[in-house]
This record gives C-alpha cells, structure tokens and sequence, in this order.
C-alpha cells in the first residue's frame, strides 16, 4: 500500500509539537490496552486531554495568525471560513434510484419538452452588417470578471484578455464570420450544469428542490456581449422596449423603477383619488421564450436580418451535461428558451414581453424584468378593483399569445393611503383571480423595498436592520476584542458589507428621527467593532477615528447621489426622469407620455411645482411631488451650470445634438466630487477632529 502524503495546506497550524503529543497520546492509549489499571488510565486520560488543549490551541494560534496577515485579497477567504459552507445534498428523488435515472427525472423538471424548433436555413453571408471592430471585443471583455467560472473547455475570461492584448486580430478574426452569417455554432451551445440545493428547504426529495447553474464557454459569452449591445441600440432606435421597462438593461436598476411607482401614487392622490396596485410576477419566465415567437416580435420590429438569424441559431440546438454526485456525464439535448445565466438571455426576455405593456388611464404599468406592477385610481377601493381585474384580463389574453403566465401564489395586492388617512378605517375588499381571493396587505415586498400603504420608511429600515444585525453577527468573529483583523481592513467590511445592507433604499426613503436612532446606536457598535474602542469611548472621537461617518450623513450622501442619477439620466431611457418637470434644465424635451401630472392642474393647495433656482422651496418640499422633491436635492451643486449633463447619452437612439460624452462625463465626475466634499464639510462640522 503506498504511504500517504496529505498535501501542507491540509493542516498548515500543525505543529512538530503536536507530532511529539500525538505519539505519546497513541502510546498511551496502546499501554492501557494491553494494562488496564487505574494508574495507566489516568495518565492516558492526561495525555488525551493535553494533546487535544495543545490542537485548540495551534488552530486558534494560527486562525489569529491569518487574520492579522490577512490583505485585502484575503479578506473574503477569511469570511467564507466564518460562514462555513453547507455540505451539498444528494438528490434524493422518490421515482429515481440510479444516476442515470435521477439525472433524467431533473432534465425533465429543468428542461420541459417545448415546441420543436424549425430547421435552421442555409448558411450564407447577411448583407449591410456592419463589420466587426477591435473596439467592440475590448468594450466585451472589459465588462467580463476575471473570476467568472469558465464553461466546459475551462479556459477563463483571463486568457481572452491577454490574447486580445498579444493580438487583437485573433478574436477579431474567428468573431467576425459569426456576426456576418448570423450563427452561434452548436460547439458553443454546449454547456455544464452544476445541480445545487436550495438552502432552507424542509424536504429535499423533489426536483424544485434543486436549482442548476449552467457554466458556458467564455468565448461564447465574448459573442454573446457584442450581439446585446447591437441589438440593444437596433431596439431603442425601432423603439422595441417599453420605456417602462426596467433592469438588466445599461442604466437602470430597481431606484430607477421605485420612484416612479411611488411618484405616480402620490400624483393620483393629489385630485383624493384612491389607489391600488396589483403585483405580479411571470412564472417561469425566460423558459418560455418561444424562437418562433421572438423571431416573429424582431422581424415585425425591423431588426436588421443577421441579428434575428443569430438569436434564432443561439436559442436552438443546446445541449447540458448534469454535474452532481455520481452524475453519468452524459451531454443531453435540452430545449430552454433563454437560458438563464448568459449574458444576452435578459435582453431576449425584455425584447420578447416587451408587447404586454400598454396604456393605463389614470394608472401605471411598469415592469422589472419578470415583475409586473399595475397601478389604478378611481373614486373607490371597489372601483379599483374592477379596474384592476379588467386590466389583469386584457393582460393575461396578451400574455396567452406569447405563451406566458402569471404566477398566482405570487400575486399581492395592496391599497395606498395618504398619512391623512390613516385613522380612517382600512379598507379590505380583496381581488378575485382564477377563483382564489387575494386580500390587500398590510406590507408588500417589490425589487427588495418594503412599501405600506401609506408609504411608511420605518417597515422597510427595521428589516435592513435586522438584515445587517444577521451579517454583523456572523463577521465579528473574525475581529474579536484584542486580536483578529487590522483595523483598516474592519472598516473595509463595514463599508463593503454591512453600509449597503443596512443603508439599501435609503436613496427612495428618508427615515424618521426615530427610526434613524436606531439605525445610529447599531451602526456605533460596528464602529467600535472596527476600532477596537471600549464601550465608553466618547461618540465624537469614535465617528473620527473609525472613518465612518454617522447614518444621518450617510443617507443624505446617498440621497444626493441618487438623485444625480436620476436628474442625468436620458429622460427617453429612464422613467423616472421622465416624470420631471417639462421646466428642468435638462438636455432633453422628451417627458413620459403616461404621466398623471395633469391631474394636479389646480390643485395649488396640494401640489406646487418647484422651482429650480429656489434653494430653499416654499412651502415646504412635501407639498411637492416626489420626483421633483428628488431633483430638488441637487440644486446646490449645480452653480453654474445652466443645463444637467447627460449620462450614458449612448443608449438615446437617435442621438440629439449633444456636448462631447467627454465633457458630459467629466461635469458629471465634478458634481459627483461636490457632493463628497459637502458630505466631509458636515461631517466635520459635526464631529470636528479633537485636538
């Protein structure tokens, strides 16, 4: 038998002590087997108990040891170890009792049979596509993670970045006939996927259970990235997406789509209508995009013939190898719509439900990827229900002809109340879909933000506190009182990890003063946490010495950041700037078209428009909308200059006549670094340095 020879990373806080120990442990333990007498016992109970303190020890010593060499690349190391990683669950399926079978019963679950794809035509060179540049591989593959997992040729996106570098001709040149036939070969559809349970689940014996990670070929991720962002500037210039339409696109997140649902239920209550809201979600979304379907969508929007081509060859002929315990490893053909995961699928679903949105008088559709939210005002909560479900028909006939459908366990309803209305009794009358009753809740979660009926802050920053007391919790181990961590590299997990958990949404919700109390005395205990400080340390000392400063100042920090944003953005692209005043100083005209403003005509003792040159609005900014209220933050750092810049001008399709993107970017950059520097004037204002 040959010896073993365990690697040195197996055990690296073994000791040659520990080697002296463990022999005279095992030696012990043998003379007690061959003289059991209470002598002997004592001395290898002895023996035991000090070899097994002395391994305590070693590992403590070197777990310290780690910590206070840690860098900052190690940082994440160290804190994967203190939360531990759950073992992998064998699928356990109650008809599968061999691999084989198993791996067959989740193919089956995974990858349902759909409609046979047609056969692709002939291969022959498109006309007018525009040719392949250098530049668009490196804008691909700058948007690629080093860490990303490569698919099943195993060669990282890092290797791409140095051939590029070497020699930009060789990608350039095996990229170009694809773009120019329209054809993603079957070699690249192949691809693995790793089974993995879902954590938290009471049974593991059903495929749902289970969720796959499907890893590709980077090379065809490189692809895939040119062919979004050709086809993403074809459908804004064909007006293809829905300038509802928010996330995975270039520009947008969930800020983007909250305040404008929030803008528009403030605007509909201006005029005392009631409003309510209906949210959805489509089940099983990107597997049932259709090829056929998507092909029919692209060509009747005029995207030019090569694009349409590609897709409809990425979409059909793929093949998944299964990766679990005991997995056969055998490549199946499986039919998946847009696979999840690739870096094109999210602009194919957008593309393909981008015909469910229409016009709601008096209301709102918006969407976020796969969730839907429908908006409605009447005179009544009933009223608002026979809306609701007249518009949810029309929608799900839509959705019908696309072959899509709503999820109903996750369908929510909620009625909105203004803060005046909250002694009045609430009202409970449910809606009726496919004959189950869905009652309005008393809090409603949508892309992360918790929403009450009468819009309350504090339901959504008591659960980001509970959240970040979670994470808290479990990475104060790594710096206990005395020993662990650097400071410096403390401050960089509570700026990295804990801030973003317990300060998400602070740019749509401003706290109350109670509220921010308690998201403060929390937020000083990681700041001790991150000094080292004793409890009594004087708060002002610890804001300094620890350089993070106070929750208040952080939240207005982000609430400034926020709204430059949204006042930069192009107005045609973002929804939410395109609820801005007609009157703001951008560079584009263009305004929603769905807008509700024209219900607040009149009303001048409920809603005043702002005016941008006023520092100080009278009265005060709550008399005002929340968009405008939004926009309004940025007054101050915009001293002369008479129109906003505008970011990411590159998705505008057509482009107006615009400044340099260079000295847009730049002006942006500028205002963003006012900003800070207004955050550090306050901040010491408030805790000047002691002497």
């Amino acid at each position: 038998m040959p010896t073993s020879r365990p690697s040195h990373h197996s055990k690296p806080w073994w000791t040659p002590h520990l080697t002296i120990l463990r022999r005279e442990y095992h030696k012990t333990a043998r003379a007690v087997r061959k003289h059991d007498t209470p002598y002997m016992r004592e001395v290898a109970g002895t023996s035991k108990g000090g070899y097994f303190k002395a391994v305590k020890a070693a590992k403590n010593k070197h777990w310290f040891s780690f910590l206070l060499t840690a860098t900052p690349q190690s940082l994440w190391t160290a804190k994967r170890f203190t939360f531990g990683r759950a073992q992998p669950r064998f699928p356990s399926l109650p008809r599968a009792e061999i691999p084989q079978q198993m791996n067959n019963v989740l193919l089956d679950h995974f990858f349902p049979p759909k409609e046979p794809f047609s056969p692709p035509p002939r291969l022959r060179p498109h006309r007018l596509v525009p040719p392949l540049t250098t530049d668009e591989i490196a804008t691909a593959l700058s948007n690629c993670s080093p860490t990303s997992a490569p698919g099943p040729d195993g060669i990282p996106y890092s290797t791409w970045k140095q051939v590029n570098k070497i020699n930009s001709s060789i990608l350039l040149q095996r990229l170009s006939p694809l773009v120019l036939l329209g054809y993603h070969p079957a070699s690249l559809k192949s691809s693995n996927g790793v089974v993995l349970n879902k954590p938290g689940k009471c049974s593991y014996e059903s495929p749902s259970s289970f969720r796959i990670i499907v890893l590709i070929r980077t090379f065809s991720k490189i692809l895939e990235r040119i062919i979004a962002a050709r086809l993403l500037t074809a459908a804004r210039l064909r007006r293809l997406l829905h300038p509802n339409q928010c996330g995975s696109l270039p520009g947008l997140t969930t800020y983007n789509a909250c305040p404008t649902l929030t803008n528009d239920i403030k605007t509909l209550q201006r005029p005392c209508l009631k409003v309510s809201s209906l949210l959805l979600d489509i089940k099983a979304g990107f597997d049932n995009v259709y090829n056929n379907t998507l092909a029919r969508i692209l060509r009747d929007g005029g995207i030019p013939p090569y694009l349409i081509s590609w897709v409809s060859s990425f979409l059909g002929e793929r093949s998944c190898t299964l990766i679990f315990q005991g997995a056969p490893g055998t490549p199946a053909a499986v039919n998946v719509g847009a696979p999840q995961g690739f870096p094109i699928s999210p602009l194919l679903f957008l593309l393909y439900v981008a015909p469910l949105h229409f016009g709601i008088p008096r209301g709102l559709m918006i969407s976020y990827v796969d969730d839907f939210t429908l908006t409605v005002a009447s005179l009544s909560y009933r009223g608002n229900i026979c809306r609701l479900q007249e518009l949810l028909e029309r929608l799900e006939r839509k959705a019908s002809r696309l072959g899509v459908s709503f999820s109903v366990a996750k369908t929510e309803l909620i009625h909105w109340r203004t803060p005046s209305q909250r002694h009045l009794p609430k009202c409970v009358s449910p809606i009726q879909i496919k004959g189950e009753m869905f009652h309005p809740g008393n809090s409603v979660r949508w892309l992360g933000y918790w929403f009450t009926p009468a819009l309350d802050p504090a339901a959504h920053f008591s659960r980001r506190l509970a959240l970040a007391q979670g994470a808290f919790a479990l990475i104060r181990r790594l710096s206990p009182p005395g020993a662990g961590l650097p400071p410096y590299l403390c401050h960089r997990l509570a700026t990295s990890l804990i801030a973003p958990i317990l300060l998400y949404g602070a740019g749509l919700f401003t706290p109350s003063v109670g509220t921010t109390n308690r998201l403060d005395t929390f937020w000083r205990k990681v700041k001790r946490w991150t000094t080292n400080c004793f409890s009594a340390t004087p708060t002002g000392i610890l804001t300094v010495e620890s350089y993070l400063p106070p929750v208040s100042l952080l939240i207005t920090h982000r609430q400034r950041l926020a709204a430059l944003r949204v006042v930069c953005s192009p107005p045609s692209v973002n929804p939410a700037t395109a609820r801005l005043l007609p009157s703001f100083p951008s560079l584009s005209a263009h305004r929603a078209a769905d807008s509700s403003r024209a219900l607040t005509r009149g009303l001048s003792s409920v809603y005043l428009p702002l005016k941008w040159k006023t520092p100080r609005p009278v009265p005060p900014i709550r008399n005002h909308l929340p968009v405008e209220a939004v926009a309004h933050r940025t007054i101050p750092f915009t001293l002369g200059l008479s129109r906003m810049p505008m970011i990411n001008s590159h998705l505008v399709c057509p482009t107006p006549v615009l400044p340099p993107q260079s000295l847009m970017d730049n002006t942006y950059s500028a205002l963003k670094k006012r900003i800070r520097e207004t955050l550090l004037t306050e901040w010491a204002s408030l805790y000047p340095t002691p002497e």
